[in-house]
């Protein structure tokens, strides 16, 4: 029987993302051979997949253990995120940078509300490239990861409508640096979160202040800043004139 009754299909939808959970299993057997999908569900276009069929590839991938941690729902989107995409939401825009991506805390959501926009993704984990790029190949196909360094400027100036640095400069040690290629980089916006107070987190190097973000994008030279704060985070846009 192709697809399993309509009651575990529920459980399926209600234990997971079923389309992003999809298409990352899709590319990972793509590349590894593993979940075995039939050879029609890892070619049929994404968005064609009905739930029952989203629900037959996660439950492959379920029974061969793969790890679906980051599809988990009741996750819920965090206020910081949603607090980012309200804001790309009123501005027009066309290519997106975002450096540091990690599981895809942000871009997963950003790419289901902005499935036009082209998505370039920096992280200096092989694993976390690795992932983002199966999840194109399964059908996010507006997304390119690559394993590079903010710090040696990967791109040319003025290569992106917008620029998200979401949870990353904190860990940056150059940020100075960092700030300044990202607002060469971007066209129109570089966005910002970090932690608005000390934490116990031993990769996080530099606590970010009002202050200290302005001084850092100021001396890039982007003097139009709009501040925000979501529990415990501040969060920065800054316009590139």
């Amino acid at each position: 029987e192709p697809y399993r009754k309509r009651q575990k299909m529920n459980t399926c939808s209600e234990r997971y993302n079923l389309k992003p959970a999809a298409a990352w299993l899709r590319g990972h057997s793509l590349k590894t051979g593993a979940p075995d999908i039939d050879p029609e569900l890892l070619e049929m276009p994404l968005e064609v997949l009905t739930d029952e069929e989203l629900s037959s590839i996660v439950e492959a991938g379920e029974k061969t253990g793969q790890k679906l941690y980051p599809f988990k729902t009741g996750k819920s989107e965090l206020p910081r995120v949603r607090q980012v995409l309200g804001f790309l939401h009123g501005i027009e825009f066309e290519t997106l940078l975002d450096v540091g991506s990690g599981r895809g805390v942000f871009l997963l959501p950003f790419m289901e509300e902005f499935p036009n926009v082209q998505v370039t993704s920096l992280d200096l984990l092989d694993k976390r490239v690795t992932f983002l790029n199966e999840l194109a190949a399964g059908g996010y196909s507006q997304l390119t990861a690559y394993n590079k360094n903010i710090c040696d400027q990967p791109f040319p100036e003025n290569s992106f409508d917008v620029v998200t640095l979401l949870e990353v400069l904190e860990h940056i040690p150059e940020v100075d640096k960092a700030v300044v290629i990202a607002v060469k980089m971007a066209r129109k916006y570089v966005v910002v979160s970090v932690p608005s107070k000390p934490d116990d987190n031993q990769e996080h190097i530099h606590l970010l202040t009002k202050d200290i973000l302005t001084k850092l994008f100021t001396n890039a030279g982007c003097t139009k800043l709009h501040f925000s704060g979501v529990n415990g985070h501040l969060i920065m846009m800054a316009t590139i004139e």
